[in-house]
């Protein structure tokens, strides 16, 4: 049963623009190394949840100034600047998804 968090439109998702096609195949590999994949296998054709969209643009908001943190206080810290380097990539997957959620609605 649906609620405020996994809501989404009814009727088909609608065909993205031609930069939501770019960050497409970034977007669903995110989805799937996060344990995240949609049944169909693809956001091409579900809708990115307002709960997802919500988790993403908090990633994105938290993710890059922390993984930048990280980055510029790692030098000689091998395990700063990994961990700087996996938050940002973390923070980039999430605004893929973000951003194809956001052009789905528009």
């Amino acid at each position: 049963m649906p609620n405020r968090t996994t809501r989404v439109p009814d009727g088909p998702v609608p065909e993205l623009p031609a930069a939501g096609r770019l960050l497409l195949p970034v977007a669903d590999a995110f989805m799937l190394l996060m344990l995240s994949r949609p049944e169909s296998g693809s956001l091409r054709t579900t809708w990115v949840t307002p709960a997802t969209l919500w988790l993403c643009a908090l990633m994105v908001v938290v993710g890059v100034p922390l993984g930048a943190t990280a980055l510029a206080a790692g030098s000689g810290h091998l395990l700063r600047v990994v961990a700087g380097v996996v938050i940002i990539a973390l923070a980039l997957g999430s605004a893929a998804v973000l951003a194809v959620g956001a052009m789905q609605r528009r």
